[in-house]
């Protein structure tokens, strides 16, 4: 067939490809056989993508990766595919990664049918070379098979979001059941062989997921499961490669040693995710870092280090779009940034400081509201009162907010942060009717939701 009719024959192959039948590979490779066009050309017709969508894929792909990416446009993708003309070894390897396959099935391995007869190996013995051709064929075929599509990791994607939107708003017992259903169906996935992005990609989900599921675990008081729910989100982190996910999980992961203990864990934590998060700042990872690690020194005592890493991460946020979406339980907007500027102006004593933080991120979450976090920073506001021997007042507050928060959302996070205010209040305050009172709802029996 005349290679002019490659693009409708391609269409109708792509179909094919669509309702089930034939894999990526597959179709690319009836393209060559059906209308004589390159491999490289097939591969792209086979996505059904035109040459402007491709070399945006391309760039996609660089940036996902944080790879260097080459210069390429419409009429350098067009002479690789038309020409015969091959790009060099690093951008073979970056279109493989953008079709996911190998560079012999984009015809762009270094041997070549044009090879001089000088410069051709000797035949190998092992059935004249046709053996061993067709075990490196399925080696091939093998390294970039999938069992998951790119549509399918789109809509586990999706569901991700939408999960990490809820969770602002829902109680953990609400969320529980569809985070761990969906991290079932990505285990599942993970399970096949994968092409290594894809892999990554189901690793990226899994740490997500794990970290989501540890959370609201540590909120309900499942101290144990928690931390082996993180210690799992740490693990599939790891093996995403995304430096980015690998030091927001740890910054999660600190919230559990940080209320809970040991304290040296949570700046272990914190402390590491600094190390780890990209240079660039694009999201808030760094800056997060950076106060986390504040907010656990200054409550280890370290006014220094907290000082220093507080100021680190004022600079940081400066930095930051502050127009993204603030409905995400992952994400870092302004106000989960005075969260953690409150707790560590707090333990440093700066009472009139974190008052202002505090007020300032209530009026944040007033506005867009966000399940127990306002009742953290009422607390902290309580131990400020506490730091300035108004300890009635101070009772008072955590009292109404305990009583405020309805049944569901007095989980053991926030009577462990009740149990804080009482552990500050000087030993000579304790009988103090205010005192006492507090002490008393916080060990009435917890209702069961």
């Amino acid at each position: 067939m005349n290679a002019r009719h490659g693009p409708s024959c391609a269409a109708k192959l792509r179909r094919r490809g669509e309702s089930g039948q034939w894999p990526k590979l597959r179709i690319a490779e009836e393209i060559v056989a059906c209308c004589g066009l390159s491999r490289l050309r097939a591969h792209r017709l086979a996505q059904g993508w035109t040459l402007v969508q491709a070399v945006e894929f391309f760039r996609e792909v660089c940036g996902r990766e944080d790879l260097r990416c080459p210069r390429i446009d419409v009429d350098q993708l067009r002479a690789w595919e038309t020409s015969g003309r091959r790009p060099v070894p690093g951008t073979v390897d970056l279109l493989c990664r953008l079709y996911r396959t190998s560079p012999h099935e984009l015809g762009l391995d270094v041997a070549s049918d044009h090879t001089p007869e000088a410069d051709r190996p000797p035949p190998d013995p092992v059935g004249g070379g046709g053996v061993l051709e067709a075990v490196r064929r399925s080696v091939d075929r093998t390294l970039v098979a999938a069992t998951v599509s790119s549509d399918q990791l789109d809509l586990l994607d999706e569901r991700l979001m939408s999960h990490r939107r809820r969770y602002v708003a829902l109680s953990p017992q609400a969320m529980l059941p569809d985070l761990v259903a969906d991290l079932d169906e990505v285990r599942a996935l993970a399970e096949q062989r994968q092409p290594a992005a894809t892999q990554a990609r189901l690793s990226h989900m899994t740490a997500v997921l794990a970290t989501l599921i540890a959370d609201a675990l540590m909120k309900l008081g499942q101290l144990r499961a928690a931390a082996a729910w993180y210690a799992t989100a740490r693990t599939a982190a790891d093996d995403s490669r995304d430096r980015n996910v690998q030091a927001r999980v740890r910054i999660q992961a600190a919230i559990l040693p940080y209320y809970y203990g040991p304290l040296d864990a949570a700046i272990r934590l914190t402390q590491e995710a600094r190390l780890i998060a990209p240079g660039s700042e694009t999201d808030g990872t760094r800056a997060f870092g950076a106060v986390a690690h504040a907010r656990a020194l200054a409550r280890r005592g370290d006014a220094r280090g907290a000082e220093a890493a507080l100021c680190a991460a004022r600079d940081l946020f400066a930095q930051l779009d502050h127009t993204r979406p603030a409905t995400d339980a992952l994400g870092f907007p302004a106000r989960r940034f005075l969260l953690y500027t409150s707790g560590t102006l707090t333990y440093l004593g700066r009472t009139p400081q974190a008052r202002a933080a505090q007020q300032e991120a209530l009026a944040l979450y007033l506005a867009h509201g966000a399940g127990i976090d306002p009742a953290l920073l009422h607390f902290e506001e309580a131990i400020c009162l506490v730091l300035d021997r108004d300890v009635t007042e101070a009772c008072r507050l955590a009292t109404n907010t305990l009583l405020g928060l309805p049944p569901e959302q007095r989980t053991q996070i926030v009577r462990a942060r009740v149990r804080h205010i009482l552990d500050a209040i000087p030993a000579r305050m304790r009988s103090a009717r205010a005192v006492r009172e507090l002490g008393e709802i916080l060990a009435l029996p917890r209702r069961r939701t």
